[in-house]
């Protein structure tokens, strides 16, 4: 009996052993876990060790002269590539003719070589060039431009062939998209209308991204008289055309055409990344910060901007008021829910917090109000 109680003992004991050791490494991992920064103050941490504010950045105008100034590399290579492209305008040409739309892609300027092809090939066409790549283009004058050279070249064969008294004009700056998309799905070739080739550089341009343009241009692609040649350079340019509708109507012919060629009449409106200054520099990177941050964080910071774009002459927000706002839309749960936003936005230099005239922290961004607002159109 002994033997069996003493086996029973030291089985008991290897037994109390393994559960201390177990207990220990249990105690050891949330020690460890314990001592570990958060995934914000990670984040905190990776932001205040390399934020783009920190960095000696140079005047943009010395980078851009000095980017002038880089001599272009294996010119032979890309002249025979361009050859290699201009062997293929008759081939281009016949899928315009029949009715399909040209999309150019691929790494490098399009800008010279499609202009090339205009000049060369579009000769029984009349090109009316689209630099999509302005910040300011407006499709709708487009639209007008071209719908009132149809008319104009209606009333004067017209005129010729008849001799009646010629038509007044018409202002179609005044009428809407539809009316205007209307009138030029009505031109024909019996009306004495000469096809019009419509030449977009950067159709995915950030003016006409939107997909209220991207509508519009695609029924301007189905009218009978119109005929459409664009590039495009945005790595998520597909995306423009995710809708079926869309992408059915513009009937795309798609061709790589990498060029190697800079982009320096496109990039001359955005700041470069390396440039110093400038309110458009600092909107775009607030605008990369807040779209990695989560709904709710945007959200907060947009209750803030707009408070502050409503109250320009004021000193900022009060903290206590943005509480009681962001409350209101659900947006937070508790104070500490918004301090830990609040803690992100500072670590980014989004905000600056500052002492009110009445003794209470207020919360400022510092964006003129012009920056702000495009910031805001941005982020939605």
């Amino acid at each position: 009996m002994a033997p069996r109680g003493g086996h029973a003992a030291a089985s008991s004991g290897s037994e109390d052993e393994e559960e201390e050791a177990e207990a220990g490494f249990s105690r050891s991992y949330f020690l460890a876990k314990e001592k570990e920064p958060s995934s914000a103050k990670k984040r905190a941490h990776a932001a205040a060790a390399g934020k783009l504010s920190d960095l000696n950045l140079v005047d943009e105008q010395v980078l851009r002269a000095s980017l002038a100034e880089i001599p272009p590399k294996h010119e032979k290579e890309v002249e025979a590539l361009t050859r290699s492209y201009k062997d293929q305008y008759r081939n281009w040409l016949f899928e315009l003719r029949c009715g399909f739309g040209l999309l150019m892609y691929g790494f490098g300027s399009k800008k010279l070589l499609l202009e090339d092809f205009a000049s060369t090939t579009l000769t029984d066409f009349t090109v009316i060039v689209v630099n999509g790549y302005l910040p300011s283009i407006n499709l709708k004058q487009v639209l007008a431009t071209i719908a009132e050279m149809f008319w104009e070249q209606k009333k004067l064969k017209r005129k010729r062939h008849s001799g009646t008294r010629s038509q007044p004009s018409q202002n179609f700056a005044t009428q809407t998209m539809d009316d205007i998309i209307s009138f030029l799905n009505n031109q024909t070739s019996e009306d004495g209308v000469d096809g019009v080739c419509l030449l977009i550089h950067n159709i995915d341009g950030p003016a006409l991204r939107d997909a209220e343009s991207q509508q519009c241009l695609a029924q301007v692609s189905c009218c009978p008289q119109i005929h459409i040649v664009a590039s495009v350079d945005h790595v998520n340019a597909p995306l423009l055309w995710d809708k079926k509708m869309v992408h059915t109507q513009f009937k795309w012919s798609w061709y790589h055409v990498p060029t190697f060629a800079p982009y320096k009449v496109e990039c001359v409106f955005y700041p470069l990344i390396l440039a110093s200054g400038g309110h458009a520099q600092t909107t775009k990177t607030a605008l990369v910060v807040l779209q990695s941050l989560t709904p709710n964080a945007q959200s907060v910071f947009r209750v803030l901007a707009e408070y502050q774009l409503a109250n320009e002459k004021e000193e900022g927000m009060p903290v206590s008021s943005l509480y009681t706002k962001c409350r209101e839309h659900f947006l937070v749960s508790s104070q500490v829910t918004l301090n830990s936003h609040l803690t992100e936005f500072k670590d980014h230099d989004l905000i600056k917090i500052k002492k009110h005239s009445d003794g209470q922290d207020c919360l400022h961004i510092p964006l003129v109000p012009d920056a702000l607002g495009k910031l805001l159109q941005e982020l939605a």
